[in-house]
């Protein structure tokens, strides 16, 4: 199923209601106060519920593949503890700039949650 077809099927409900939204980064000049939006289908908007969506369907997959990077590093450093190993994948996550801040703190809470649960059942 492609990414635009899961964005047309999805629930509203799966994406939790922590997820970040975006604000839109804008250098307008003037005096005056600007706002960062756009117009779509007569509405100002920054963000549209389908953009939101798909950076957490990619922010979701990268977490649920960053378990396997977390229990490996905690593999290769066994007397680490989890929070040191959580500070190694995020600074290598923020290198690669691969969202923005709030996403890189929601991602990071994601994970600790995902590494929890699956400690649980491994346990």
């Amino acid at each position: 199923m492609s990414l635009t077809q899961k964005i047309l099927d999805a629930p509203a409900a799966e994406m939790p209601d922590d997820f970040p939204r975006e604000t839109m980064a804008a250098a307008l000049p003037g005096v005056q106060i600007k706002l960062g939006v756009r117009l779509i289908n007569g509405q100002y908007v920054a963000e549209t519920a389908e953009e939101r969506y798909e950076r957490w369907l990619v922010c979701e997959d990268l977490a649920q593949q960053l378990v396997a990077v977390a229990r490996k590093d905690e593999g290769t450093h066994p007397g680490q503890t989890r929070d040191r190993t959580l500070e190694h994948v995020r600074v290598s996550v923020a290198r690669k700039r691969w969202g923005s801040p709030a996403e890189l703190d929601w991602l990071m809470r994601r994970l600790c949650t995902l590494l929890a649960n699956d400690g649980a059942q491994n346990g």
